[in-house]
């Protein structure tokens, strides 16, 4: 009964004071949502970052000019490299296909797709590539066939449509054999890939792709950077032939044994940490400042209760002269402090982790429920009121009744 009085005289005193009250508890809810939201929103990406990223198929690497994540090193340092051109690249593809599959693709977005009257939004991406696309990137033709070698040696107007372009411009009839245009040229359909779905909230279906070497007979092989994607037999093999690969990249760009790579070589794994180590940097700044914004609620805390303790001098002579003791009076406050504290956390957590899902499905990543932070900022806010209400509650509990009594 007693604890149960001590939390009940807390709380009363607290909302006495409402707009004090409530201005102390906003601080310490803005450092706690800063720290929340960012964590409810990492560990959304995080969740979904494997089957996001998972772009490349299994047991896959690629190789391409520019890196794919970059937030260190001069854009300039990578645009001034060699492109990887289509004799490089071929000559590249020649020398590995003994040990593994590679696939040559490089395209262009925003293209509109047209069959009779009917048309898809510019927004279809056009990619030219090699009968190694579909396994090198995890699509399943549905209906017709793959692209072939011949294809890609005769320059063949020939086209792969993806789900999306199906049903947007074949809704009730068979897209094989027929004729589309894009960019005023005629492509002849000999297939269509099964649905793939979405990541990180775009489609994987709104594509169509041609043959590499019609795609560069169309739009011109200057300025044109191929992207190399190189899958090996097995996991166990996977590293053996990365290291093959990097060497034999070395020997058809000329580089010497002094040179530095001229070239980028990334995989799932190696994209994925990139992403953990970005996170990571965003958490820390988060950190850092929950904890700048925490510590100066703290002293908002003391110095709520501080001023609590003047204004109610008398009120604690009279409990003391009826025989409240020292432990009594500091607990009171103590509770107050910590009532204060774990008040701003709560609402901290709420509004963090209502607004870390908001940004998490607007971006169409999983929705999570932080609860490892949510335990340790619930537990720093306890830790706050008591640390900073101690002070005051300790100043309380120590003063003489008499003079408390006749305090005005």
């Amino acid at each position: 009964m007693l604890v149960i009085e001590i939390l009940r005289l807390a709380f009363a005193s607290l909302t006495s004071n409402k707009l004090r009250s409530s201005l102390t508890i906003l601080g310490i809810a803005v450092g706690v949502f800063s720290v929340i939201g960012v964590m409810t929103l990492i560990n959304g990406m995080r969740s979904s970052i494997e089957t996001g990223l998972n772009v490349l198929g299994a047991n896959s690497f690629q190789i391409s000019k520019y890196p794919p994540i970059n937030f260190s090193d001069p854009w300039m340092r990578f645009r001034n490299r060699r492109d990887v051109t289509y004799v490089v690249a071929s000559r590249f593809k020649e020398m590995m296909e003994e040990t593994a599959r590679v696939n040559l693709q490089l395209g262009r977005g925003g293209k509109v797709v047209v069959f009779r009257d009917r048309r898809t939004n510019p927004n279809v991406s056009l990619r030219g590539t090699d009968e190694n696309f579909v396994t090198a990137f995890n699509y399943d033709v549905a209906l017709g066939r793959n692209l072939g070698p011949d294809d890609v040696e005769y320059a063949r107007p020939v086209c792969i449509i993806g789900f999306d372009v199906a049903q947007k411009v074949f809704p009730d009839e068979n897209a094989l054999g027929q004729l589309v245009r894009i960019d005023g040229q005629n492509y002849t359909v000999v297939g269509v890939m099964a649905s793939k779905g979405t990541s990180f909230g775009a489609s994987q279906d709104n594509l169509v792709i041609t043959p590499i070497t019609r795609w560069l007979t169309i739009y011109g092989r200057q300025w044109r950077s191929i992207s190399i994607n190189v899958q090996a037999p097995s996991q166990a093999e996977l590293a053996d032939t990365q290291e093959k690969a990097i060497g034999t990249m070395r020997l058809v760009r000329g580089l010497k044994p002094e040179d530095v790579n001229d070239f980028e070589v990334f995989s799932n794994e190696s994209l994925i940490e990139a992403f953990n180590s970005i996170a990571d940097v965003v958490a820390t700044g988060a950190l850092i400042i929950s904890a700048i914004a925490l510590l100066a609620s703290g002293v908002g805390v003391m110095n709520i209760m501080l001023v609590s303790v003047t204004e109610r001098t008398k009120e604690i002579g009279i409990r003391k002269s009826i025989g409240a003791k020292k432990r009594n009076i500091m607990l009171q406050f103590l509770a107050e402090a910590v009532a204060l504290s774990l008040i701003g956390g709560v609402a901290g957590v709420a509004i963090g982790v209502g607004g870390g899902n908001a940004v998490a499905m607007a971006m169409n990543t999983a929705i999570t429920f932080p609860w490892l932070w949510t335990g340790i900022g619930l537990l720093v806010c306890g830790g706050i009121g008591i640390i900073f209400g101690l002070y005051p509650a300790w100043k309380a509990a120590a003063l003489d009744p008499i003079e408390a009594l006749r305090y005005e």
